[in-house]
């Protein structure tokens, strides 16, 4: 380290924030420039990196401005890409903040939080839908483009005063955008999605906006938040309509907005709860909440307010199964698709599995569905013999159960 330096920066701490930006990949910036380039020179674009943030001559590029399809909607989500050598010099204020942040966060924000995860949230709400009836599901209206940067500020200055981690923050939010057509555009609210320092920009601002305020205020309400993403826990619904009145009061001081038609007052509606309201199911992290048939432990059916897999969630796997056009593929083995498609039908099973996984089995069947078609297109003996093609597949179901990763929820039970 550089005492010279007027910022105490360890050139470790760069090349530690360099190895996880590298495991996370990403597009190139508006400079072009992919991890693979930046690897070329490796030693060198670490040391400049360093350099300039421990003398304060660091100023970030233009983020490379990029539209997301939102939905099946057509709308789109805007996604801002830094540079890879922006995304670590990011990674190195993200690491100094992280530590100081963890111990104040409250426990049930769960978003981009070490040793926390959307199973976890879900898992708390799951139970807490069980023992109150209502719940207030809230949506900010474009959360990470609307944060108020002097208030974000004030927010980051109550936990740390370190003067290079708010000198960057501040020429981090100030970045101006680089449109598709390369125009640029000065930008002067929010944070924007796709930086790698704004989930916990996001957090902690969210952390006083919302859950101290809940803490302080409605104490015996509890809530699960993931990011911009909220579910409240309410006694009856009078609970919940005042509840909504007064958190659209407080985003207001704080200069956000909630969504008037997507923030919604929910009845948990189950066996022991058979009261008729308009709105009885809610989506949180890509589950759907509403009543379904389970099978208790003495093996008899009945009604539990329970999550699957949301319909949203299953049309964007069902549209990319039909963009994979496996049945199409008559030029690879059976094991080699397997091979291809492992990646996607693992996380699938792993993240919407988790609960209610027959749903998510029933969404899946299209894949057997598809690979029926390859086999019939590939080998003569089935063509036109779909039925033993069908009888073939569940033969290989039973020989090899782990080919296809969605085959292992065939034992699963809802």
């Amino acid at each position: 380290m550089d005492r010279a330096k007027p910022f105490c920066i360890a050139k470790r701490e760069v090349w530690e924030a360099y190895k996880q930006v590298k495991v996370n990949r990403g597009a190139a910036g508006v400079d072009g420039q992919s991890i693979e380039d930046f690897d070329k020179d490796l030693s060198k674009n670490l040391y400049r990196i360093w350099n300039r943030m421990a003398s304060g001559s660091y100023f970030p590029p233009p983020v490379r401005r990029v539209d997301i399809p939102k939905g099946d909607t057509g709308a789109t989500r805007p996604l801002g890409i830094p540079t890879v050598a922006d995304r670590i010099a990011q990674m190195v204020v993200k690491r100094h903040l992280e530590p100081i942040l963890e111990p104040v966060f409250h426990r049930d924000s769960y978003g981009y939080r070490p040793g926390k995860s959307a199973h976890d949230a879900l898992v708390k709400a799951r139970q807490r839908c069980w023992a109150r009836d209502w719940v207030l599901d809230l949506d900010i209206k474009s959360f990470f483009d609307e944060i108020d940067w002097n208030l974000l500020m004030r927010a980051v200055r109550r936990p740390t005063d370190c003067p290079w981690v708010l000198l960057y923050l501040e020429r981090w939010l100030r970045a101006p955008v680089s449109m598709p057509d390369g125009t640029l555009v000065a930008r002067e609210s929010g944070t924007p999605q796709g930086a790698v320092v704004s989930p916990v920009l996001a957090n902690l601002f969210l952390h006083y906006a919302f859950d101290l305020w809940m803490q302080r205020e409605y104490p015996t309400i509890p809530f699960e938040r993931y990011a911009d993403d909220a579910i409240c826990h309410c006694g009856n619904e009078a609970e919940a309509l005042e509840l909504r009145q007064a958190l659209e009061q407080r985003f207001a001081a704080c200069r956000l907005r909630l969504h008037p038609e997507k923030t919604k007052v929910i009845y948990c509606k189950d066996a022991n709860r058979p009261g008729e309201y308009p709105e009885r199911s809610f989506d949180f992290l890509g589950y759907t909440f509403r009543s379904r048939t389970a099978i208790g432990r003495n093996q008899k059916r009945f009604v539990s307010f329970i999550p699957a897999v949301s319909d949203k969630a299953a049309k964007r796997i069902r549209l990319e199964v039909r963009r994979w056009r496996m049945h199409l593929r008559s030029d690879l083995e059976l094991d080699e698709i397997a091979r291809w498609t492992r990646p996607f039908l693992s996380g699938w099973v792993r993240y919407y599995g988790r609960f209610y996984p027959s749903k998510l089995r029933e969404e899946l069947r299209t894949i057997d569905a598809f690979i029926v078609r390859w086999v019939t297109r590939k080998y003569k003996r089935f063509r036109r013999h779909t039925l033993a093609a069908w009888d073939w597949l569940r033969s290989l179901k039973r020989r090899n159960l782990t080919m296809f990763a969605h085959w292992t929820l065939e034992s699963a039970a809802g």
